[in-house]
């Protein structure tokens, strides 16, 4: 393994995913407030329900309807963006399902990030991740950061969850980038998965040793973690017990042969934090 991290991790370019719903209120927050700290740029998106059965119904009136509590909800955002600082475009897209809007405003700004909500005005999917959430997570070219309704912008400390797979690496430089720019410390957690090998679980101490020294080397302030469980447990508890109030992680693992890990250790995550949890692509 070279020594050395992914030279990934740039945030300039935001863009926040709302529908409208109290549930959004958390990536709202922290989107203006990463903007805030780090100076990106803010796009602010929403959709509107449009599709040939509900155009060709005569709907005239609920599709203005909805266009104009669409615009005064982006109006309202972008009050409190300009309030605090931030210069921002404002976005309407109109299609039949959210998350196809939202990733494609994506790919047309170029996002280097998406900040959505849990979930949304569409109900519960599985483990509280939202259907429209869940497939931004697996789809975005970009990273993706989700944040539950209670959310605001982290100031405590940032956990970084590795298991030294080259997502995790870009993950490390991510939380490297966001520690610099909100003088936060870092706690690196690694997990001993009991169904593992010995040889295995032994490389989680050299892992989390070796990202811990090259963050000290960027100066930064971080602490190495290993902990045994099943590793959604163990991120989630060790969130609490040193008090993050952002866990990072990558989008892939050594487990999952390249593909996504949500419906395992992400998902979980994702779904049961009390703080916003940053999805790194890499």
């Amino acid at each position: 393994m070279l020594d050395q991290l992914s030279p990934t991790g740039r945030f300039e370019r935001i863009l926040l995913a709302t529908d409208g719903s109290e549930f959004s209120a958390g990536a709202e927050r922290v989107a203006i407030g990463m903007c805030v700290k780090g100076g990106a740029s803010l796009t602010i998106a929403t959709s509107v329900l449009s599709s040939p059965e509900f155009d060709t119904m005569g709907s005239s009136e609920a599709l203005a309807r909805k266009e104009a509590e669409a615009s005064a909800h982006l109006d309202r955002i972008e009050a409190e963006a300009t309030r605090q600082g931030v210069a921002c475009t404002k976005v309407i897209r109109y299609g039949d399902d959210p998350y196809k809007d939202i990733l494609a405003e994506a790919e047309h700004v170029n996002a280097d990030l998406i900040v959505v909500g849990r979930r949304g005005r569409r109900g519960l999917a599985r483990l509280m991740l939202g259907d429209a959430t869940l497939k931004v997570i697996s789809m975005a070219k970009c990273s993706v950061l989700v944040a539950p309704k209670a959310a605001s912008m982290w100031q405590s400390r940032l956990l970084l969850a590795t298991d030294g797979s080259r997502s995790s690496d870009a993950a490390a430089v991510a939380a490297q980038r966001i520690a610099h720019c909100c003088a936060t410390p870092i706690t690196v957690l690694s997990v001993e998965v009991p169904g593992h090998s010995a040889e295995r679980q032994a490389e989680a101490r050299s892992i989390v040793q070796r990202v811990v020294r090259l963050l000290k080397e960027a100066g930064l302030a971080a602490e190495p973690l290993v902990e045994k469980g099943e590793t959604h447990h163990v991120v989630l508890d060790a969130a609490k017990a040193t008090g993050a109030d952002l866990i990072v992680m990558g989008s892939h693992g050594r487990t999952s042969l390249g593909r996504l890990l949500l419906g395992s250790n992400s998902e979980r995550v994702i779904g049961r934090a009390d703080c916003p949890v940053l999805v790194v692509k890499g």
